[in-house]
Order: C-alpha cells, then structure tokens, then sequence
C-alpha cells in the first residue's frame, strides 16, 4: 500500500466482503499496520452501495478498496443520485479479486469516473493475508514480491517452468516463505498472466506482471475452435463510448455451430454493429449482440459473474 501511495493520514472505505473472502481482511490488515484510518464498509446486501454513498459522503474516505466490477457499480448508482462520481474524493482505488483493474480500458474508464488513479493488486486466497502481487505508484505492472511469497511462472500446459529468463506467459505458481499457518508450497493458481523482468521506474527490482492477471485458464472459451478469453472481449467493450459496465457472455448450441452472444446496456441502438465487429476482430468470432437498456442487466455487487456456458448446462 506504501508503494502506490497510501499514507497514514488517509482513511480507506473496504468496499467488499467480509466474509470467507479473504481479500476483506487482507486489506484491512495492511491498513492497520501501515496505520491510516479504515472503514471496513463491505458490499453485496441489497441497499448497502445506497448507505455506502450516504458515509462516504460524511467520512469522506481518500482511498477505495473493492472488486473493479462493484467500483463502476457504485459510480452508477451515484450519478442515478445527481452525484459525479469524481466528487466522492477518492484519490486511489486498488483492487482485487477479479481481472479488470489490470485491463487497459477498464483501468482508464476506473481513473477517468474517479479521477483517481487505479491499482491492480491481489493473488489469490490461499496467499492472504500478504496481497504479494501489486502495482506501486507508476501503474506498470503488478510487482512480484518475491521475498514474501516466492513465484515461478509456467507453462499453462506442461506446466514447466518458462525457459530462458522466465519471461513470458504463463500461469503464477506460488510459495510461502513466511507463512507458518498452512503454508502453500508450489501452489498451481489456475491464473494467465505474463511476467517481466524489465526495470520498473520506481527503482524496485522486483519481476512484474504488466497486464496483471487477465484471466483463468479454466475461463477460456473454445467457441468454433477458436479460444475466446473474456478479458479481451472486457477490453473491447470498455473502449466503446456508450456501452455500459455490465455485460453478459453466453454461449450456446442450439444445434451444430457454437454461438457466442453479449448482451450489454446502452441507449444506442447502433452500438451492436459496432461492438460485433470490435469483438471479431479482437477474439476472432463474430458475436450476437444483444442491446437492453440502461440498468436492465444484474448489477454487480460484489465478484463479477459475467459467463453463462449453456453447453455444460445441457451436457
């Protein structure tokens, strides 16, 4: 939190769980020992991002922690209340339990509604309460902090190491070095992301993943024969003015050919057109696009749901 500027003189809104979703704790145990001020809020019931507006508004916290999904959320709500969303006051807001803070076009449309700046941190439960991946200050990339919690980075098929320098894509294998409660020895996290080794401008020498962790193997879709990964059909629409923050991916066979459908939020009626072939040329399939109107889809609060296979369903 010290790297990407929380002091001891702000106060932090914890805008998410606090449940066995450890992400919760996490961030608020680094609050606590960096000794700002925390305002361990949470998310998910319904009417809470209402009140959750209502206190912020008084305590005016200077820094958000939450899922990136729930942070657009709340940004609707308050300009459904005639509120712009940059005037809440935040100055940071670092994220984690889903992609998305580390996507380019949701990062920017996160600091352009906020007018704060955006930080991708977090890993994966089973190493919390650490938060041992995290960008600093000059936003390039999630740090390694490796004197922590020890990564390798895999292949994310023969799951040997990368060759060379370790450069590359690949999936994150973790290893405690301070944990005595249950610690995780080579631990496989399931994550794509691609890792360097190239100097980071705040002087740290630690390795960084610059597109923070962008996906799941177990999340890409093979739609045609062709992989489909829902952070680039996240990117693609995130970059198109007019298309809201919720969307919907669906998959479905109704009989011989796969068929890819989004169903997003706009007032544009022409927007389809525009996003189906944003979406081909980015993942390779020509979508169905489904347009409902604003505040129509499920809102999220909390992790984002946003993949329905209706293969699987039927088998």
């Amino acid at each position: 939190m010290w790297s990407f500027g929380v002091r001891p003189t702000d106060t932090v809104f914890i805008g998410s769980f606090f449940s066995l979703y450890l992400g919760s704790w996490g961030a608020l145990a680094g609050v606590e020992a960096l000794g700002a001020r925390a305002f361990p809020f949470g998310a998910g019931v319904p009417g809470q991002t209402e009140r959750a507006l209502d206190y912020i508004g008084i305590v005016r916290p200077t820094v958000f922690y939450g899922t990136p999904s729930y942070a657009l959320h709340i940004a609707r709500v308050a300009r459904e209340r005639g509120l712009e969303p940059a005037e809440l006051g935040f100055r940071i807001m670092f994220f984690s339990g889903e992609p998305g803070a580390g996507i380019p076009a949701t990062k920017r449309r996160i600091e352009e509604t906020f007018g704060a700046i955006c930080i991708d941190s977090g890993s994966m439960a089973e190493m919390t309460p650490w938060m041992a991946n995290s960008e600093c200050a000059e936003r390039t990339g999630m740090h390694l902090w490796d004197d922590i919690v020890h990564t390798e980075v895999v292949d994310r098929d023969t799951r040997e190491p990368l060759p060379g320098n370790g450069d590359g894509e690949g999936v994150p294998v973790y290893t405690h070095l301070e944990r005595t409660s249950q610690p995780m020895i080579r631990l496989f996290s399931g994550d794509l992301t691609r890792v360097t080794s190239e100097p980071c401008p705040c002087g740290r020498t630690y390795r960084r993943l610059p597109e923070g962790i962008y996906g799941r193997v177990d999340d890409m879709l093979l739609v045609r024969g062709v992989n489909i990964y829902p952070h680039l059909i996240e990117n693609a629409l995130a970059s198109i003015p007019g298309v809201g923050s919720e969307y919907r991916i669906v998959v479905e066979r109704p009989e011989e050919l796969d068929n890819l459908i989004l169903e997003i939020e706009s007032t544009d009626d022409g927007v389809a057109a525009r996003v189906r072939d944003l979406v081909k040329s980015t993942a390779g399939v020509s979508p169905t696009v489904k347009v409902h109107p604003p505040n129509t889809l499920p809102s999220t609060e909390f992790k984002a749901r946003r993949i329905t296979d209706l293969r699987r369903q039927s088998g």
